[in-house]
């Protein structure tokens, strides 16, 4: 069965810093492209980071420079490391991963960023 399980979300204020986490199971996790996405009620998720099963990285511009992804193929985890914390970063985020044909989301972390 797969799982990908985020935590690390809560309220931050603003300027402030949060790291999400991702762990998977029940893929071969090195082999999948990892996605952080986030989504307000009312609007379209939005890809935030992606990165590679050979660790190239892409943000969007709202992220660019303040958010960083990475991977521990080990641990079977993705991180999203989100610095300078914006109100308009509030939302639920999701990790998501691709690979062998197949999609897979977590259930999300909510994140709140207000004084």
């Amino acid at each position: 069965q797969v799982q990908l399980v985020e935590s690390g979300g809560g309220l931050v204020q603003p300027g402030g810093s949060l790291t999400l986490s991702c762990a998977a199971s029940g893929i071969t996790f090195s082999t999948y492209i990892m996605r952080w996405y986030r989504e307000v009620a009312g609007k379209q998720r939005e890809l935030v980071a992606t990165i590679g099963n050979v660790y190239s990285t892409k943000y969007a511009d709202s992220v660019k420079g303040r958010f960083t992804i990475s991977r521990d193929d080990a641990k079977k985890t993705v991180y999203l490391q989100m610095t300078s914390l914006k109100p308009e970063d509030t939302a639920v985020y999701f990790c998501n991963a691709v690979g062998s044909s197949m999609l897979y989301w977590g259930q999300g972390t909510q994140v709140t960023v207000s004084s």
